[in-house]
């Protein structure tokens, strides 16, 4: 939630003239990750659960597309904390599918 918060602050400061381009996809990508996560959380099992977050990466991966993008054609400047951010939760996601699927197949 606090990188989707991260993206919206970012984006405030976008043109008006890509608030159906970049920003729109900056901002659902963001939101994808998170409710993705919560989605997946709400599932019966845990199979379930690791579909969801393996789409919450792929959010992730196209959320940091999305930015380094802005960067590129300077509709910002400090994408750096956001990307960080981004890195982070990859590696948190990661560690989670795999502490996931290790425990499903100790099961």
């Amino acid at each position: 939630m606090e990188l989707a918060v991260a993206c919206y602050d970012l984006t405030k400061t976008f043109p008006r003239d890509e608030a159906y381009g970049v920003t729109a996809q900056i901002r659902r990508a963001a939101a994808s990750v998170a409710a993705n996560i919560a989605e997946g959380h709400g599932r019966e099992s845990t199979a379930s659960f690791v579909q969801f977050l393996r789409i919450a990466q792929g959010s992730l991966k196209e959320l940091e597309t999305h930015v380094i993008l802005a960067g590129r054609v300077r509709l910002a400047a400090n994408i750096e904390q956001i990307l960080e951010q981004a890195s982070v939760i990859g590696m948190m996601l990661r560690a989670l599918i795999r502490s996931l699927q290790k425990d499903r197949a100790d099961g």
